[in-house]
């Protein structure tokens, strides 16, 4: 059977993050991608102009099509733009538990554009994360969620043992721009993994939590256990970085491109 991801998640229409992003991943990973939309943004890679939020019950519609009909092997959510569309989703999740869910929480873009309400935090803590399998949050959603700052490496590790308390099966914590590298660290099965890699020289970057928490998904999906997903999708991402594409004017999408089974 053909290995299945889906994402549900909003529209970039410039094509470097969210649905379009995740489509491209899944792709690249050689798994059979399908997709329900949350949200239509307006954005290019200078920034995000609006957003229209798709009503939940429409969500909830895409997501019975879908899981009535595929069988799908791994779940990744991104952008849930109010309490409305998380519980939406989560209702529909909850009926499918043994399929791994990637939680990303996704509340703020790259340019620094919100795209959730203040009620999406809550609901995200209370009724999402208790289904993930993984959540993958940076400085600032790990600090939202928990509701205090997160600034250093011992902080990360710490979010990431209080996410797993509040019922996420495990936590992948972003350093995103803390120190000069890229340290990530992950909490699973009451093990700390810390993941390290130099960081790489491009000014600015657009759709990578996007593309991380895909290539999660897709790994999962294809039947890889969550410890070798996790730096397989890092090395992932930093080689996507590093064929980072001059698009628009604005931040550099990733390579989708880069195939995830080569070396190097």
């Amino acid at each position: 059977m053909t290995a299945t991801a889906l994402s549900i998640a909003g529209s970039d229409p410039s094509g470097g993050a969210g649905i379009q992003a995740d489509l491209k991943t899944f792709a690249a990973w050689r798994v059979y991608g399908a997709a329900v939309l949350t949200a239509l943004t307006a954005q290019n890679t200078r920034g995000v102009r609006g957003v229209h939020v798709v009503p939940a019950p429409f969500i909830g519609a895409q997501l019975d099509a879908v899981l009535d009909d595929l069988t799908v092997h791994a779940i990744k959510t991104g952008m849930l733009a109010d309490d409305a569309t998380v519980r939406a989703v989560a209702e529909r999740l909850a009926r499918v538990p043994a399929i791994p869910l990637v939680v990303d929480p996704v509340l703020v873009s790259t340019s620094g554009h919100a795209l959730a309400e203040a009620s999406t935090v809550p609901a995200l803590r209370d009724v999402l994360l208790p289904l993930a399998h993984l959540v993958t949050p940076n400085l600032a959603e790990a600090a939202a969620l928990l509701g205090t700052p997160v600034r250093s490496r011992k902080d990360m590790q710490e979010a990431a043992r209080a996410l797993v308390a509040l019922g996420a099966r495990s936590a992948l914590v972003k350093g995103g721009h803390l120190g000069d590298s890229a340290y990530d660290v992950l909490y699973a099965d009451g093990r700390m993994t810390e993941l390290d890699a130099p960081r790489i020289a491009v000014e600015s970057s657009h759709g990578t939590g996007c593309t991380l928490s895909a290539a999660i998904a897709a790994a999962l999906a294809r039947g890889e256990p969550l410890a070798a997903a996790v730096p397989r999708a890092k090395r992932y991402v930093y080689r996507s970085l590093e064929r980072a594409l001059v698009v628009g004017g604005g931040l550099r999408p990733l390579d989708h491109s880069v195939d995830p089974d080569e070396n190097g």
